[in-house]
């Protein structure tokens, strides 16, 4: 008889939680057009959330994955690499289980140790060096909790996301916001994890959308949307939720880049209640659905019900396999060296701080805006690792039924696009920004004719997007059987 499976992966199962929320007064300033540098408040508090996946079976000590997603934008490599060092100390794992992720927030204060002399700066040092044991106290709580768990997966699409690259005909130019006639990947996938007893153990959610609802109006330490979203989930399943974000490079909310929070709660009540409905809709874990057979009544009707997993059944979905490799990527072209940039960042400061001396408000506002850009692009350029390719970081897990993929940078749209429509009958849970954005975008290969925002900050070739979702799904086939 037929059956239509219910996507399942068994496995062990923690996850523990804590508030990493920064000091007001910290240096907040993300972006080019903010006119404040230090956070006047607090809307929602910034999370650290630690899950930990073992294999169902015991197996090999190292044979587990450890995700630390942290609500903030990003961290640079020199920043990154000494809390990743840190936190391995205290919890005792090996960098290479560890993977570090980030929600994205535009919102949670900038902690680059470059900007300590700036307003807020000297609060920069001091609370980089209390995340290690907030993000441990995390991780041995997720360990006190760690026991057999059911992963069900469902997915919807929601809205709220929308393509950002808009060509603005009055300007003659592109800009990054909401456009009307774009297209892009809207699905939200959602998982629930069960424990033996039913009880729901954690929730995660999967999507693709900046998280720039607040932008340079807002002086409030934020987690953006994502703050009402777990809100919305956790009031319902009374466990926590886990965001992680998904290939976003040219999506954004179509409400955004405004001051005002009550839109960011609204975008996250809305990608939440589209949680919650997917949560609504699964069946009981461990359970697929199977078609008995006609029964005859004014129609002959089709019957179906779900029947629990049979010892086969059940072990398929405890298959767990796991790889962290590196795809090579041309860099781009005409890359400008470090000593240039910073020589020119110099200058830009130099006659911001004349034009503000001479009264020329205007000009030292746009001299501002300049000398961030090009601070932006000194982050960038300095710590790339020397040669003509980059080793662009990538890590899989197939836990039963589903795969999970975790990748460095900011990649656009397409690469989920392209990987579930090749495998429309596996869930991706894909996030980026995995142990940073050293690579920063990658757009499609044709953006690059395109003035657009992406392109001009991106660090790799065009076709470095396309190699990329082509080496993932390799690793799919290979699991799978599937081609893409």
């Amino acid at each position: 008889m037929p059956a239509h499976i219910t996507p399942t992966s068994r496995c062990r199962l923690g996850i523990g939680r804590s508030d990493i929320t920064p000091p007001v007064g910290i240096y907040h300033r993300f972006w080019g057009a903010a006119k404040h540098d230090r956070a006047t408040g607090v809307h929602r508090p910034l999370l650290a959330t630690v899950l930990i996946i073992e294999p169902y079976e015991p197996g090999p000590a190292n044979k587990h994955t450890v995700m630390v997603a942290l609500d903030h934008c990003i961290l640079r490599p020199p920043e990154l690499a000494e809390l990743t060092s840190a936190v391995c100390q205290l919890i005792g794992e090996d960098a290479s289980q560890l993977t570090i992720t980030f929600s994205h927030t535009h919102s949670g204060g900038n902690l680059c140790k470059d900007r300590v002399e700036l307003p807020g700066g000297e609060l920069i040092v001091p609370y980089l060096e209390s995340l290690p044991e907030k993000i441990a106290a995390a991780y041995h709580a997720a360990r006190a909790t760690l026991q057999t768990a059911i992963l069900t997966y469902g997915a919807t699409t929601c809205d709220m996301a929308r393509q950002r690259d808009f060509w603005d005909e009055e300007q003659n130019c592109y800009v990054c916001g909401f456009n009307p006639q774009g297209q892009c990947d809207q699905t939200l996938l959602v998982v629930r994890a069960t424990g033996e007893q039913g009880d729901t153990l954690a929730t995660i959610v999967n999507y693709a959308c900046h998280p720039t609802t607040l932008a340079w109006e807002n002086t409030l330490i934020s987690p953006d949307y994502i703050g009402a979203l777990r809100e919305t989930v956790e009031q319902v399943t009374a466990a926590p939720c886990l965001f992680l974000l998904s290939p976003c490079g040219d999506v954004g909310p179509r409400d955004g880049f405004v001051g005002d929070p009550a839109v960011a709660d609204n975008n996250g009540r809305q990608v939440g209640y589209a949680a919650l409905a997917v949560l609504q809709s699964l069946s009981a874990a461990a359970h697929d659905f199977h078609y008995i057979g006609p029964v005859l009544s004014g129609a002959t009707l089709g019957a179906w019900e779900y029947r629990p997993h049979t010892a086969n059944r059940a072990a398929e979905t405890a298959n767990f396999q796991h790889r962290r490799w590196q795809v090579s990527l041309d860099y781009l072209d005409g890359l400008p060296t470090a000593t240039t940039v910073e020589a020119e960042l110099n200058a830009l400061i130099a006659q911001e701080l004349q034009a503000r001396k001479t009264g020329n408000d205007t000009a030292a506002h746009e001299l501002r805006v300049l000398a961030e850009r090009k601070r932006r692009l000194l982050e960038r350029i300095a710590p790339l690792p020397p040669g003509d390719h980059y080793p662009f970081t990538v890590e899989m897990a197939k836990l039963g039924d589903a795969i999970w993929i975790a990748i460095e940078g900011e990649p656009y749209n397409l690469l989920q696009q392209e990987l579930r429509q090749s495998f429309p009958h596996t869930p991706l849970i894909i996030t980026v920004l995995a142990n940073g954005a050293r690579a920063s975008y990658l757009p499609r290969q044709e953006d690059y004719n395109n003035a657009l925002y992406q392109t001009e900050i991106a660090l790799l070739a065009p076709g470095a997007l396309e190699t990329l979702t082509q080496a993932i799904a390799n690793q799919i086939t290979e699991w799978t059987g599937d081609e893409a």
